[in-house]
């Protein structure tokens, strides 16, 4: 996998300066832009998502303050490099592994609702 454009000059020790709410929020912000690709069956552009996806994961996992929170974070990887892989992945499954990734902090959860719905996945 090849370091995505968008995050390139993203250095793990910028990203640790981050709040964990921050950077649940913008590895939510490229779930919420890979979720719009896959409705629309744009396969190049989902696989690219999902390497973003990816990224911002290992970064947050690198900079993860505690085992635990390493720990489910590695969990939640799990869950997006099988969706990774797929050729086609489901919007169902996407959308359950993003209201996952959205239940790791309070602020990141008031944006299930307007995201997600109140429907679970």
């Amino acid at each position: 996998m090849t370091p995505p454009s968008q995050h390139a000059n993203l250095s793990p020790t910028r990203w640790a300066g981050f709040t964990f709410d921050q950077q649940v929020l913008m590895i939510g912000n490229e779930m919420n832009r890979t979720l719009s690709m896959l409705v629309i069956g744009a396969w190049d552009r989902v696989l690219s998502g999902y390497e973003r996806v990816l990224q911002l994961t290992d970064l947050t996992i690198a900079a993860a303050a505690t085992r635990s929170r390493r720990r489910e974070l590695l969990r939640w990887r799990d869950l997006i490099a099988e969706l990774y892989v797929d050729p086609r992945p489901g919007v169902v499954q996407h959308r359950q592994a993003f209201r996952c990734l959205l239940q790791f902090t309070p602020a990141a959860s008031r944006q299930i609702e307007p995201l997600l719905g109140s429907e679970p996945a």
